[in-house]
């Protein structure tokens, strides 16, 4: 590990001209002593590098020196798909190795190329965790699976669904970063098979190696089975008319509710009517109950009826001048 880090600081020098002790150390995830003592050994193993004090200030490689490696192991060549990918990176265990990796790739190009590639790292930032959420530990047997899928490894899990718990014998195939959430996809009878890693109690590795299906198209395998998902959700539809002041807000409701509102032609109050799917009478007045009047169902009776239900219960709770009723 400290050898790693050595070398990525070396290149990181040779990259960037001019670096600090605290860009080492955030980028690093390090003591700013532990840096220091890092330059030390690269000083005394022969390299060149000096400390230029100052506000601006921070440790320079000599001017001509050019004898950073730049050899990608496989360790690094595996983790530069994440090299943008900071959070991920961490949480699958190859954030070291997505740094040099990175290192490495600027140090080999061009000047002109690598302050192209300067400009678009200082310029472009992608995070995967949702709005309103924070950023939560890793789940505990991700990087087991994601070894399984390394290593072509048949993995046994206890899986805790919405519907049952059970124990299965896997062959997982690949892994997906879908909204913060990490999923694993598997197939069984030639077809692919969702699991959320979040919902794995256990996990153990059997040596087992399987044949993994010469054809497999990680992408095209997700979009199916989340598109096959979906439509096995839809139990119903539901015609609506929202003003126009809930607009802006229907992201709340799913792309299966929004789009096709978004897509009728406002009236000339500005409101739209739409017909949207629902997985059911239920969860659609639970999606609804949240903008009031703002929202109008026009059909089914049931949804009509529903919303009607939970907004008396609410009044009864609420409509004593304000004040929750007491418990009898």
């Amino acid at each position: 590990m400290r050898a790693s880090r050595l070398l990525a600081i070396l290149i990181s020098l040779q990259v960037r001209g001019r670096v600090s002790a605290r860009e080492l150390a955030d980028e690093f995830e390090v003591s700013r002593r532990t840096i220091y003592r890092d330059i030390d050994e690269l000083s005394a193993a022969g390299v060149p590098v000096y400390a230029e004090l100052g506000i601006n200030g921070g440790f320079v490689l000599t001017e001509g020196w050019n004898e950073a490696p730049t050899g990608m192991t496989t360790a690094e060549i595996e983790a530069a798909i994440f090299a943008g990918l900071p959070g991920p990176a961490a949480e699958l265990g190859v954030s070291l190795d997505a740094v040099t990796a990175r290192l490495k790739l600027m140090a080999a190009t061009s000047p002109g190329t690598r302050g192209t590639a300067v400009q678009m790292a200082e310029r472009f930032h992608f995070d995967a965790t949702p709005w309103h959420r924070r950023v939560a530990a890793p789940p505990p047997f991700l990087r087991v699976i994601a070894q399984a899928i390394w290593e072509n490894q048949r993995v046994k899990i206890d899986y805790e669904s919405w519907q049952k718990s059970s124990t299965r014998v896997l062959e997982p195939l690949g892994l997906v970063l879908k909204a913060g959430g990490w999923y694993f996809v598997c197939q069984r009878a030639g077809r692919p098979m969702i699991f959320k890693v979040e919902n794995v109690r256990a996990a153990q590795l059997l040596g087992e190696r399987f044949r993994r299906p010469a054809r497999f198209d990680l992408p095209a395998a997700w979009s199916g089975a989340v598109a096959k998902f979906e439509t096995g959700l839809v139990a119903g539809h539901a015609r609506l008319r929202v003003r126009a002041t809930a607009v802006s807000h229907l992201e709340r409701l799913g792309a299966a509710m929004a789009e096709p509102i978004r897509a009728a032609p406002p009236g000339s109050d500005g409101s739209r009517t739409a017909t949207v799917e629902i997985e059911s009478v239920d969860h659609a007045a639970g999606l609804l109950l949240g903008f009031g009047i703002d929202i109008e169902v026009l059909e089914p009776l049931a949804l009509q009826r529903e919303l009607a239900r939970r907004a008396g219960e609410m009044v009864a709770l609420y409509g004593n001048d304000g004040q929750p009723e007491a418990a009898v």
